[in-house]
């Protein structure tokens, strides 16, 4: 089986919660907290977890990619 890649149970949580927890859990990954709505690049990079937030909170599923 693969490393995790995916963090519903983050869903909610609050954006510096879910950051410490995967860095906790990867201390490799980059994790980038950005805004709901922001645009930003398409590009797959497994090294790195976007945290989708509106108000301090995660509002999608946190993924590698």
């Amino acid at each position: 089986m693969g490393a995790k890649s995916v963090w519903p149970e983050l869903m909610g949580k609050p954006a510096e919660e879910a950051r410490q927890q995967i860095g906790a859990e990867f201390p490799e990954i980059a994790v980038h907290v950005v805004p709901e709505g922001s645009m930003v690049t398409m590009d797959f990079n497994e090294q790195r977890v976007r945290l989708f937030v509106k108000d301090g909170k995660v509002v999608r599923e946190p993924r590698r990619g």
